[in-house]
């Protein structure tokens, strides 16, 4: 596998949030979202077997904590995570070794393969992205109730769309949460941030049972970095 970094930090996104987490970031994306704060994952990465990749998550888990089960959360994701043949069984490997896992994925490629333990939170693109219309509609079918869905918004019109495509696909009832995630801000001006104020107020005038996602981690370290 192709990995562009291994980490432990704080759950930034999901229903997760908030949560101790060590993150596996593949290598890798067919995308090219707008919006896209991991443009640094498309190219490059280090070659791991999946032993190795399950070794380095052993050792950060076990850094500073005892093995203290609170670190048990991975989140594998990208770049898109799915691009890679190995992933599945990386996926199956974490959850043999007693951990939750999380992989969050465009929806684009076919998610059927993954152990039907993993959290599968879909982030379907939204038209301000620069990519819709690459969600695989065959996805809905394998989600289930503890997974998530989540839309990156960047204007009224992302959440027009977000707010019609909930309703057509049943998602609140079909998953565990539908999340409304803001665009942040890029720390180089090159998009400008969604006002999550303005948010919340859409999402509370029409009564959505969504939840609104902050990415929590760019509020505690400085945006532009890489690993946290």
């Amino acid at each position: 596998m192709f990995i562009t970094e291994i980490f432990k930090s704080i759950q930034g996104e999901s229903s997760y949030a908030g949560l101790p987490c060590v993150f596996v970031r593949l290598t890798g994306c067919n995308l090219r979202c707008a919006w896209c704060d991991t443009a640094y994952a498309f190219h490059g990465g280090e070659k791991f077997s999946v032993d190795e990749v399950i070794e380095r998550v052993r050792k950060l888990q076990g850094a500073k904590s005892g093995g203290n089960k609170s670190l048990r959360l991975v989140e594998i994701t990208g770049g898109e995570p799915l691009l890679q043949g190995e992933t599945p069984e990386l996926a199956r490997k974490l959850l043999d070794d007693g951990c939750k896992v999380l992989l969050e994925t465009s929806g684009e490629r076919d998610a059927s393969r993954l152990p039907h333990e993993v959290v599968k939170i879909m982030d379907v693109k939204c038209p301000d992205s620069g990519e819709f219309g690459n969600f695989n509609l065959k996805n809905l079918d394998v989600l289930e109730q503890k997974d998530e869905v989540k839309f990156v918004i960047a204007s009224r019109r992302d959440y027009e769309f977000a707010r019609q495509f909930m309703a057509e696909h049943d998602l609140a009832e079909r998953v565990h949460d539908v999340i409304f995630s803001p665009v942040f801000a890029d720390p180089e001006g090159k998009w400008p941030a969604m006002d999550p104020r303005a948010l919340a107020e859409w999402i509370l005038e029409d009564g959505l049972p969504v939840r609104l996602g902050l990415q929590i981690h760019k509020f505690i370290w400085d945006p532009a970095m890489h690993g946290v």
